[in-house]
């Protein structure tokens, strides 16, 4: 099975959460988007706010981690509110600017509104894409074994 790389939609304040966590939660907790991901599949997290839903406008590939067993499970937020999550290995990683390095993103270019590409919440992007936005993230291949 290969590695496949993932794109996250989540509030800064969000990553936060899951980072301190160790857990990644999309979508408003649903399952699907999570279940698609697989042990060893890469996620990249795009915040386009600092939080949900009156945050201030963003813009930021904000954090990369590494999916753990795979493994979908449901957590107790509140009474009314049980997301399913999975666990996540987040690597040290510095913040960078959509708008910085949008040019060099292959998924930017050949989609006609990167917007809606953005408000699905979660999907996949190239090898390509995921190695040009770790190095803008400060990190290396070789850091990462990818």
């Amino acid at each position: 099975m290969s590695t496949k790389f993932w794109m996250g939609v989540v509030s800064e304040e969000h990553v936060r959460v899951g980072i301190n966590g160790e857990f990644a939660q999309l979508c408003h907790g649903k399952a699907a988007p999570l279940k698609r991901m697989k042990q060893g599949d890469w996620i990249i997290y795009y915040s386009p706010k600092t939080s949900y839903p009156n945050g201030k406008p963003l813009k930021y590939f904000t954090a990369i981690g590494k999916i753990k067993s795979g493994e979908v499970y449901q957590f107790q937020m509140s009474p009314e509110f049980i997301p399913f999550r999975v666990d996540v290995d987040y690597v040290e990683c510095r913040a960078i600017s959509f708008d910085q390095i949008k040019s060099k993103l292959n998924f930017y270019q050949t989609t006609s509104n990167v917007g809606l590409l953005f408000r699905r919440g979660h999907f996949e992007v190239s090898k390509e894409d995921f190695l040009t936005i770790i190095k803008e993230m400060g990190l290396c291949i070789n850091e990462l074994d990818v």
